[in-house]
């Protein structure tokens, strides 16, 4: 008996020897792919991803100093992986999440303005994710109610202009560290849930087929974040409708001298406060122009010269004598050099601080509701345009960094380039270089210099059509901004010394405090938003057409656009008011000067205007197509028999005058 234990003990222990190491191998080979490994990993299951061939294994993603070896991968200074930044690269398939949730030290996802499809992707599996970016996708489908729970990390959530349905999940209210939600341009039903989170920054849930009352807590968030929404009710949109309830006569005969009474009070503590604050507000008007020397809360120590010009915020300044103020003491800031730190778009431009623009002397550019723009010259001879924007103050900085950086990679020949960019959460400061002819706005409506020749035709066409392709290229390049301009106007177009135009102020609107954009930006002053309280894409469309009849009129576009509502008394209108025949004579800007033989091509171009200022903007004419005709025009007729054709037209032309819908005339000179 005993011999035979010991034969089974001796053939027990090469099993036992396998299984051990068998255990080991199967131990390591759980942990055995490396960061590199799990992301190509993650790349094979993408298709066009041709944007990541830098992804190769003979390289790391990460340097030991935390550079990006790899496209899109971001690094922290000890040289872990601790984002994605995988955006406008077309990318669509599989998302791996088994192979990104093994990395342990992301932290930011963003796959922003790709292709992705389907539902969405089971990110929740990373739980240590801070920030989950996955706007402008084509993600369908109901969210599952409890998606978010085990992440509790979070504090940005972008899942703007994909195609969810569904109610809203319930688990983003339970996230205590949230700061930021984005749920616009999607198919969200039902009522917004209960958002108990004190720290949300920016929420929007614009644009979906909610309903319902607003919660409490979110009524201190601006209107524009619930937008496009017909069931919403509740502050701060409108208050939600009651039904009626009977009562008695006596009771309902109490009830309406009370409410009159509480009414009359309450109008009248109004109209006092208004008196009130319009006496505060004339007295600091007049305090600010007897000061108009002065810069509005520089950032600090700038030396400045007083300048004062026609049209908002150009870079054009009237003759004027200047006076040298001193340093201001700049020593006294030598400490502070970390936090005044400006941040270069490209690596091959000459480098100067913050320090050093300080230093420079000023002058006021412009100075309006959005902003104040100063000229400053440094000490090598480089002239600069400082713009600081008094709007930006509720954007993160992560936020504010990441779409500079995407302003900055923008390239084209009718863009003015961004140079440089300052975030403190008190100020923003964006750097560009001075261009000398100034605004567009100036040239057309009576500052330029003595001798300085008008705008003629064939100029204001050159203009027209840099205009127009520069922007077809932000069209192309922001497709994930429903305005990729929002700005578009007469000051927001510099002349180069050839008279090329470059557009300025371009792409802000994502980074623009929304509740005050619809009293700055021109986009919120279209018909589309005056109407419905919404932009869409063709809102530039609308700008451009109105910049293009104030071009070829000479006419400043704001002054109609000030005093009508929803477009009756627009610029546009006033055009279609005057008989078609007499646009030679009545509308077309006389200091063109001279435009023999080419009267046909001033009407098309006049006509392509008026198609994309169409009130129904279904209607109105889109970039794409505005910008062929454009590019067909001359500068000279070479239809011998227009005004034959032009008139027949006109003869066939039904318009509703100044207030119905507009029917344009074909355009198929």
């Amino acid at each position: 008996m005993a011999l035979n234990i010991s034969v089974v003990r001796s053939n027990l222990r090469p099993c036992w020897i396998k299984t051990f190491f068998l255990l080991i191998c199967v131990a390591f080979g759980s942990y055995g792919d490396t960061d590199s490994e799990l992301l190509l990993k993650f790349k094979d299951k993408l298709q066009n991803n041709n944007a990541l061939s830098s992804w190769d294994l003979s390289t790391n993603p990460c340097s030991d100093h935390g550079d990006n070896n790899w496209a899109g991968v971001i690094c922290n200074k000890e040289g872990n992986i601790r984002g994605l930044q995988l955006e406008n690269m077309g990318l669509k398939g599989d998302i791996d999440v088994e192979s990104l949730k093994e990395l342990q030290f992301l932290r930011t996802i963003s796959l922003m303005n790709n292709d992705f499809d389907g539902r969405i992707p089971e990110i929740n599996k990373v739980v240590g994710l801070k920030s989950l970016y996955l706007s402008n996708n084509k993600f369908s489908g109901e969210i599952p109610a409890h998606f978010f729970e085990s992440m509790q990390w979070l504090k940005k959530i972008h899942l703007s202009n994909n195609q969810f349905s569904g109610v809203i999940p319930s688990s983003l209210t339970k996230l205590s560290r949230l700061l930021e939600l984005r749920l616009d341009g999607n198919k969200f039903s039902g009522t917004i849930p209960l958002f108990q989170q004190k720290i949300l920054r920016s929420f929007s849930v614009a644009n979906n087929q909610l309903q319902g009352n607003i919660p409490a807590t979110l009524s201190k968030i601006p209107v524009a974040a619930f937008s496009g929404n017909e069931g919403l009710c509740g502050a701060p949109l409108d208050a939600c409708a009651t039904p009626a309830h009977h009562s008695n006569h006596s009771n309902h005969s109490k009830k309406p001298s009370n409410i009159t009474f509480i009414v009359i009070a309450i109008v009248v503590f109004l109209a006092v406060l208004c008196v009130i604050g319009a006496v505060i507000f004339i007295l600091r008007r007049k305090r600010k122009r007897k000061a108009t020397t002065s810069i509005e809360n520089p950032p600090s120590g700038l030396n400045k010269k007083g300048v004062k010009e026609g049209g908002d915020e150009s870079q054009r300044s009237s003759n004027s004598n200047h006076n040298r103020r001193g340093d201001n003491n700049n020593n006294n800031n030598n400490n502070n050099n970390n936090s005044m730190k400006l941040c270069f778009i490209k690596d091959d431009r000459d480098r100067f601080d913050l320090y050093e623009l300080l230093r420079a002397s000023a002058e006021i550019l412009g100075s309006g509701c959005y902003s104040s723009s100063y000229r400053a010259s440094l000490v090598s001879g480089t002239k600069v345009v400082v713009k600081r924007f008094k709007q930006m103050n509720s954007v993160g900085k992560e936020e504010f960094h990441e779409h500079m950086r995407r302003i900055g990679r923008l390239n084209h020949p009718n863009l003015l380039p961004l140079v440089a960019y300052y975030y403190r959460k008190e100020e923003k400061l964006l750097v560009s270089d001075y261009v000398q002819n100034g605004s567009l706005a100036v040239r057309l409506h009576g500052h330029q210099t003595v001798g300085e020749p008008s705008l003629d035709w064939p100029i204001r066409l050159k203009i027209v059509k840099g205009i127009a392709y520069g922007l077809e290229y932000l069209y192309k390049e922001m497709p994930s901004l429903i305005a990729p301009h929002g700005n578009l106007k007469s000051s927001n177009v510099l002349l180069t010394q050839s008279l090329e135009p470059l557009i300025s102020d371009y792409s802000l609107v994502p980074v623009t405090s929304q509740d005050l954009a619809q009293d700055i930006m021109v986009i919120y002053k279209s018909p589309e938003y005056l109407h419905h309280g919404r932009i869409t894409k063709k809102s530039d469309v609308w700008c451009l057409g109105i910049l293009i009849l104030e071009i070829m009129v000479g006419k400043f576009s704001s002054n109609f656009l000030q005093k009508g509502k929803g477009g009756e008394l627009s610029l546009a209108n006033w055009v279609i008011s005057v008989a078609p025949e007499e646009w030679s004579n009545e509308v077309i800007d006389k200091d063109m000067g001279a435009t023999r033989n080419s009267d046909g091509e001033m009407m098309k171009l006049l006509k392509v205007a008026l198609s994309c200022c169409e009130v129904d903007a279904d209607k109105r004419m889109d970039l794409k197509e505005a910008v062929e005709k454009i590019q067909e025009l001359k500068e000279r007729d070479h239809d011998d028999d227009f005004y034959t054709s032009y008139a027949s037209e006109a003869d066939m032309r039904s318009s509703r005058g100044l207030s119905g819908e507009i029917n344009f005339w074909p355009l198929n000179n």
